[in-house]
């Protein structure tokens, strides 16, 4: 019998956040992208191609990302993203909002006290 696991969604806004921690490790591409975050995750984040690319489109526009052409190690071209400054800087207000909401989420589920 198989027994599926079904990857939670993701809470809003959060992808870009995970997105940015990603390429502050280093360099990659989409798909090694979503594998490091499906990885350091113990397979709980699986984020897909819809969502993965139109993100990344958007961090390209708004400079926080930049891309180049490359070879991946499947001899394969692709499009490699690093992290701007410009990116970091969003990484750290993009950290401050997530830990405020989980604040805030953590006081929610926090049983009332007598």
């Amino acid at each position: 019998m198989n027994v599926s696991r079904e990857a939670p969604d993701l809470l809003p806004g959060t992808l870009d956040l995970l997105i940015l921690v990603a390429l502050a490790h280093g360099s990659n591409h989409g798909y090694g992208i979503a594998e490091h975050l499906k990885s350091m995750s113990a397979d709980v984040l699986q984020v897909g191609e819809s969502s993965l690319y139109p993100a990344l489109q958007r961090m390209l526009k708004a400079g926080w990302v930049a891309a180049e052409w490359g070879i991946s190690a499947r001899n394969r071209r692709v499009r490699v993203y690093r992290i701007m400054d410009t990116g970091r800087k969003q990484l750290e207000r993009e950290v401050s909002s997530f830990d405020r909401m989980l604040d805030g989420i953590r006081r929610v589920m926090r049983p009332a006290e007598s």
